[in-house]
């Protein structure tokens, strides 16, 4: 069971909801428990779609917990919902404080099962089992409302078997916190990883390469099963330093007519990460950039289209996407206009604001994600 503390409103977050569950159709659910003071269906800014959660504040915090111990995991047109108390503290959800990761589900362990599972040791804020079309992705997150209580759920679970397969479980680290582990780890790397040294080269060679940086542990040449040299291994010096020089020192270096690739060796799920670290932070940016260069155009004259839309906003740089957005071929009186780039959008935003286009004066902003 999840208690609210008494400051608490009586407000629940509803996740996991499909795109097409109203507000009518959550009061109907809802207000079998108690009386219903407000629900909204968080949407799209600009086309309205359902974001996928929403939030059902009640007249009486007694009623909120009610229906957060009874309704949990429901199915909702044919999806299991999630409820947690409605969190608005941004800094308290991302801290990290009570936040356990695990990873390696069972595809059939599911929200309600993990809830049941880990609520054993202490009281759950929220719990979520990633997945997809496809189902579970095999990686989950619960929050407690204790550290102690997360600990706990660490100390008992890690290792331990759930249906079948062996978990891992331990604290939830935030993007920055992976961020500065694998920038301690390149700082401080013995092993180095060689390639494009061609098949005639053996141990002894490699090792008589390496050697004028330090002082080397261990020389290994990858060679397939006729005992031939693969073209790539791995030298492990007693010192980063000496690791660090043979890797400035041999980089690009012509050994024996071949340019030598030498780098810190990493394991194969490090290098996944640095490449997923990588490709997120260029989806970030792509987004964020795209975000920037999309206008929100209300209080829209009802006999401006797409065309004139277009038509007045194309001074002020390449535009891509128009639409003014329609119910039954009539205008719904706001639209979006797509930039090429930030720099033009809010100069297109600093010139039309408020300008008279038909009858009335625009309102623009910056379309954002909620």
């Amino acid at each position: 069971m999840q208690v609210a503390p008494k400051y608490r409103q009586a407000s629940l977050y509803v996740g996991d909801l499909q795109a097409d569950v109203t507000e009518d159709l959550l009061f109907r659910k809802f207000s079998a428990v108690g009386p219903v003071l407000s629900i909204r269906v968080c949407r799209d800014l600009a086309t309205r779609r359902s974001l996928g959660y929403a939030y059902v504040n009640f007249l009486q915090l007694a009623d909120a917990q009610r229906a957060l111990d009874t309704m949990n995991f429901d199915v909702v047109q044919g999806r299991a919902i999630r409820l947690m108390w409605a969190q608005r503290d941004a800094h308290l959800r991302r801290s990290g404080v009570g936040n356990v990761f695990i990873k390696n589900l069972d595809r059939s362990v599911d929200g309600k099962a993990l809830h049941e599972r880990f609520s054993a040791f202490g009281r759950i804020l929220s719990s979520k089992v990633v997945s997809d079309e496809q189902g579970s992705r095999g990686y989950a997150f619960v929050h407690f409302q204790s550290q102690s209580a997360a600990d706990r759920a660490i100390a008992e679970m890690h290792g331990a078997r759930l249906r079948g397969c062996r978990l891992f479980v331990g604290r939830f680290k935030t993007r920055q916190d992976r961020a500065a582990e694998l920038q301690n780890r390149a700082q401080d790397f013995t092993n180095v990883y060689v390639k494009n040294f061609g098949e005639d080269m053996d141990e002894a060679r490699l090792r008589a390469v390496f050697s004028p940086y330090g002082r080397t542990l261990s020389v290994k040449v990858m060679t397939d099963a006729s005992g031939r040299s693969k073209g790539f291994g791995f030298v492990s010096f007693d010192s980063h330093e000496a690791a660090r020089r043979a890797v400035e020192g041999l980089n690009g270096r012509d050994v024996g007519g071949q340019q030598l690739f030498v780098g810190r060796a990493q394991k194969k799920a490090e290098r996944q990460a640095e490449l997923k670290q990588r490709f997120d932070q260029l989806r970030r940016e792509h987004v964020r950039r795209a975000q920037g260069a999309k206008l929100y155009i209300k209080n829209l004259d009802p006999a401006v289209d797409d065309e004139r839309l277009r038509r007045e906003f194309s001074a002020f740089g390449a535009v891509g996407r128009v639409k003014v957005m329609q119910e039954e071929g009539r205008s719904k009186g706001f639209g979006l206009v797509c930039f090429s780039s930030p720099e033009e959008a809010s100069e297109a935003m600093a010139a039309m604001n408020g300008r008279l286009l038909g009858s009335k004066p625009l309102s623009i902003a910056l379309a954002q994600r909620p």
